[in-house]
C-alpha cells in the first residue's frame, strides 16, 4: 500500500489534467512555491530585529498595491512579488519576542510548517468520515489539551476560529441545556416567551465574554464584584445569585487581561452550582497554566467547571485560527450546534467536528495544536509556560527599579501592568516606546488611570528578551524625563 500512495503522489504531481475547455490542470506550481518559501523565510529572518511597529498606514499600502481591478490577470509570480514587496512596510512585527502590545502568540516553526500542510491538504474538516486524516488529529490533540489542563476526559472539544467563537460554542451550550432543565426548547421554541437567562460574570472579565453572550441573545451580563486584581468574589456571587431566580451562567476567568489573575475557581464553582447554574470558564490564554506544575495551584477547582475556551495561538503559540471550546457534557454541546442534511454523511460512530463548532465548512485548524503538543510534549509544554511566566517576572523586577515606575499587579502569570506618576508621563512613555520600535508595550486604563501594559504571549520571550526589554524601558523613560 505504501508504494501504491507513494506512486499516486507522484503522479499528482508530473501528470497535469485537462480542466474545462481543455486547459492543462496542475495542482501546484513548484516556482512559484518556492518564491513564497523564500519571502516568508525572508520576513522570519528578520523578525526577531526588524522595528515592531508598520511603517505605512493602510492608504499608504493601499496605494501602493493598486486600488484599480486590473482588466487583464498579472502572472502568478509577479502577484506575489507585489505582495510581499507592497504590504510589508504595513506590517506590525506581532511574531516579535519584544511585542507585548496584546496577548498575541508567535507561531512556532512547527506549527507554522504542520499549517502549510493543512492548507495544502486543503480538507474540509467538518465531518468526521469524510477527512479522517485530520479528524484523527484533531482528536488525539483534543484529548491531548484535556489531559494537559487536567480536564475531564470525556468532555467535547471543538477547534474554532479564536476564543471568541470558542466561547459563543460554550455559552450556546450552557444557554441551551440551562434553559432546557427548566422546561424551554430554545431549537424548537426560540428565545421570545422563555425563561430569562440571569448572565452573570466577574466585575473585571474580558470583553469577549459580553460579545458572545451578545451573539446569543444573552442581553447585558450581571456584574459580580472583583477585589483589587480583578478576580471575582464568590461572596459576592453568591449574593447575586441569591437576588434573582431563574436559569443561570456564570462565568470566570483564568488570566485576567491586565493583571493575570484566576478566579477562585473551587469555591465560586461551589457557589454557581448550590444554585443551578451552569459554570464557563474563559481561559483564553490562563488555562495553560494548568499545564505547568509549578503554575498549576492557580487553577486549582478549575475542572469543577462545566465548560471552558482557550485560543491556542496565545500561550501555545500556533497560528491564528485556533480557539478551543471544551464542554463536559458533550449532548449539550451537540443539541444546541449540530445541524443535519441529507446529502451530509455524518458518522455514526461519534461525534462530527462541525458540531462542536459555529461552522460546517471549516479548514482542519487543530493540526497545528497536535503538531506543537507532540513537538514539545509534557515536559516541554510546562517550559514554555514557565519561560512565559518567569520572563514576565524578570520585566516586573526590572522595570520597578527604575525610578518612578510603579508595578500594579500581583505578577502571577504573563500580564504586567506599570504606571508613572501621572497618565501624562505613562501614555508618554509608551509612545515612545513605539517611537523606538524595539519594544512594543501599549497603554490601557486599569482602577480608573493609565497603564502600560505587557503581555508576555510570544514563546521567543526568554530572560535575554525581558531583560532587553527593561533596558529599553529605562531608555524611553530617560527620553520622556528630558523632554519635560
Amino acid at each position: 500500500m505504501p508504494d501504491r500512495l507513494d506512486e499516486t503522489s507522484a503522479t499528482a504531481r508530473t501528470t497535469p489534467s485537462d480542466g474545462a475547455g481543455g486547459a492543462a490542470h496542475r495542482p501546484y506550481d513548484e516556482a512559484l512555491l518556492a518564491l513564497a518559501h523564500r519571502r516568508a523565510a525572508d520576513w522570519l529572518d528578520g523578525l526577531a530585529e526588524r522595528p515592531i511597529p508598520p511603517r505605512a498606514t493602510v492608504d499608504e499600502i493601499g496605494d501602493a498595491l493598486g486600488r484599480d481591478l486590473p482588466e487583464h490577470g498579472e502572472p502568478a509570480a509577479e502577484v506575489i512579488e507585489r505582495l510581499a514587496d507592497r504590504i510589508e512596510p504595513g506590517l506590525m512585527a506581532m511574531g516579535s519576542p519584544r511585542f507585548f502590545g496584546w496577548v498575541i502568540g508567535g507561531t512556532q516553526p512547527v506549527a507554522l510548517a504542520a499549517d502549510w500542510l493543512v492548507s495544502t491538504w486543503d480538507q474540509n474538516n467538518g465531518l468526521r468520515n469524510v477527512t479522517p486524516g485530520t479528524a484523527a488529529v484533531e482528536e488525539i490533540a483534543a484529548a491531548w489539551v484535556l489531559e494537559l489542563l487536567g480536564l475531564p476526559a470525556e468532555s467535547e472539544v471543538g477547534f474554532a476560529t479564536g476564543a471568541t467563537t470558542a466561547q459563543f460554542a460554550c455559552l450556546a451550550a450552557a444557554r441551551d441545556e440551562v434553559l432546557r432543565r427548566a422546561g424551554w426548547d430554545v431549537a424548537r421554541d426560540g428565545l421570545a416567551g422563555g425563561p430569562r437567562v440571569r448572565f452573570v460574570v466577574g466585575a473585571e472579565r474580558h470583553g469577549t465574554i459580553d460579545l458572545a453572550g451578545r451573539y446569543l441573545g444573552l442581553g447585558s451580563p450581571i456584574e459580580a464584584a472583583a477585589d483589587e486584581q480583578g478576580r471575582m468574589r464568590p461572596e459576592a456571587l453568591r449574593e447575586v445569585l441569591a437576588s434573582g431566580e431563574g436559569p443561570a451562567i456564570v462565568c470566570l476567568q483564568a488570566g485576567n487581561i491586565h493583571s493575570g489573575a484566576f478566579d477562585p475557581f473551587a469555591e465560586a464553582c461551589r457557589v454557581a452550582h448550590e444554585a443551578g447554574a451552569w459554570v464557563h470558564v474563559d481561559g483564553a490564554f490562563g488555562l495553560w497554566a494548568a499545564a505547568s506544575p509549578r503554575l498549576r495551584p492557580l487553577t486549582e477547582g478549575l475542572a469543577d467547571a462545566d465548560s471552558w475556551s482557550t485560543d491556542a495561538h496565545k500561550t501555545l503559540n500556533v497560528p491564528y485560527d485556533c480557539g478551543i471550546a471544551m464542554v463536559r457534557d458533550g449532548a449539550a454541546m451537540r443539541h444546541a450546534l449540530t445541524m443535519h442534511a441529507s446529502y451530509l454523511q455524518a458518522t455514526t460512530e461519534g461525534a462530527d467536528p462541525h458540531e462542536k463548532v459555529a461552522e460546517l465548512s471549516r479548514r482542519a485548524r487543530g493540526v497545528p495544536t497536535w503538531a506543537v503538543l507532540r513537538h514539545l510534549g509534557r515536559e516541554g509544554v510546562a517550559d514554555l509556560i514557565d519561560r512565559l511566566a518567569g520572563s514576565a517576572r524578570i520585566i516586573a523586577e526590572g522595570v520597578a527599579r527604575l525610578p518612578g515606575v510603579s508595578v500594579l499587579n500581583e505578577v502571577a502569570f504573563t500580564q504586567v501592568c506599570i504606571a508613572l506618576e501621572d497618565d501624562a508621563a505613562t501614555q508618554a512613555l509608551s509612545a515612545r516606546l513605539l517611537l523606538d520600535g524595539e519594544v512594543l508595550a501599549m497603554t490601557s486604563r486599569w482602577h480608573d488611570r493609565a497603564v502600560v501594559r505587557f503581555s508576555v504571549s510570544n514563546w521567543g520571550t526568554d530572560a535575554a528578551q525581558a531583560r532587553r526589554t527593561v533596558a529599553a524601558v529605562e531608555r524611553a523613560l530617560a527620553e520622556v524625563r528630558a523632554s519635560g
